[in-house]
């Protein structure tokens, strides 16, 4: 593997023997490899984990956040040699290579972290296949035209609605290792008595879902260009707009769809890029962080709970406060660099937050959010 600064990482190629291009983004959880490599926000990244010891509970699945892994390549220290765990259907190696996707072991994930930590993000250029030398890799390196103003929504959001249905069943039974456990479908989530969110899907991940209809939910979900008035038409009592991958000012369309629901008073929630679009629907600006928040252990102050939640993220950008309307108020702010973490409107029922309640993986301090979207849809319904 060759950084565009010319650095050269040389390992033990795992997964799909394939060269690729991405850019380079560190995570620092300690568990939930799956969930990672299978978010959609992770689309065109080559992701890093600062974990030492990878793939010992192989791959399930249960444990998805999406249909495919979506992450670039996939950079560690060690892949475990042994898989342990009596949901796992495939070890990391053949679940990567089955998806044509690459990995690379035996890196120093260290200096790489604080290689990224002190350049900021970095573009690579990732060889398993021996096809190319270091020097044509770091020609591709420096030649890849990067993330900024892309549009990577259209490549993981749906091709038309669905109705959300959770099709996974967890039985507790030791079986074989190899052996899948499939899943089965739940009935239709069609009971009228609950309340309807439409949900964008910008990437969205499995668990959030999961958690909205929880909470009492009935919840479908529309593609990431669908119109406002598309929306509307199917009397949602509240709005909700997904994580996803990118730059967000790569989706103006979805701003603007975004701008008209916001003026309609329909209880709306955003996570993640979801809340990086109600800021530019709002006309505030975003940037991108030197090398992000990607990981289960960013500090996040609550400022109208004055406590603290530690949180899981997966962002590269963030919401300019200096530009933000005088009715959008910070709720959340980030800890270690302050950053802006929560929006509120004064004048209506939206909220969003930079970071996952729902972790997967991560902390479920903030879980409630879900609980505060949930009681606003059904007051705003009666």
């Amino acid at each position: 593997m060759v950084l565009e600064d010319g650095t050269i990482y040389e390992g033990e190629a795992f997964g799909a023997a394939k060269t690729v291009v991405g850019e380079v983004v560190f995570n620092t959880s300690l568990t939930g490899y799956q969930e990672i490599i299978t978010d959609p926000s992770y689309r065109g990244q080559m992701v890093c984990m600062t974990l030492t010891h990878v793939g010992n509970t192989g791959v399930n699945a249960e444990d998805v956040e999406s249909d495919q892994p979506q992450v670039t390549a996939f950079i560690v220290r060690e892949v475990s040699p042994v898989v342990s765990n009596w949901r796992a259907n495939a070890t990391l190696h053949e679940y990567l290579a089955r998806h044509g996707i690459p990995g690379i072991s035996e890196v120093d994930t260290r200096a790489l972290t604080r290689r990224i930590r002190d350049k900021g993000v970095l573009h690579a250029a990732l060889c398993t296949d021996g096809s190319h030398s270091a020097e044509e890799l770091l020609e591709l390196a420096r030649a890849w035209e990067g993330l900024d103003g892309r549009d990577l929504v259209q490549e993981v959001t749906c091709a038309e609605p669905y109705n959300w249905v959770d099709g996974t069943r967890i039985e507790w039974t030791p079986v074989p290792a190899g052996r899948n456990l499939g899943s089965i479908s739940s009935a239709a989530v069609t009971d009228e008595s609950k309340p309807l969110v439409v949900a964008y899907d910008f990437g969205v991940k499995q668990n959030i879902l999961r958690r909205l209809t929880s909470h009492g939910l009935r919840v479908t979900v529309v593609p990431a260009s669908t119109p406002a008035s598309e929306v509307l038409a199917m009397q949602p009592d509240g709005i909700f707009l997904s994580n996803g991958p990118g730059d967000p000012a790569g989706v103006p369309y979805a701003a603007a769809a975004v701008r008209e629901l916001l003026d309609t008073g329909i209880p709306t929630f955003g996570i993640c890029l979801g809340h990086q679009i109600i800021g530019l629907a709002l006309g505030a600006r975003t940037y991108k962080l030197k090398f992000g928040h990607h990981g289960g252990n960013q500090p996040v102050s609550d400022i109208d709970a004055t406590n603290v939640q530690i949180t899981a993220q997966n962002h590269n950008y963030a919401v300019d406060e200096e530009t933000l309307p005088p009715n959008a108020i910070v709720t959340h702010r980030n800890l270690n660099d302050g950053t802006v973490e929560g929006l509120r409107l004064t004048d209506r029922p939206v909220f969003c937050v930079q970071y996952h309640p729902e972790a997967s993986p991560g902390p479920h301090d903030a879980d409630l959010l879900f609980a505060r979207f949930a009681e606003m849809v059904k007051q705003h319904r009666k």
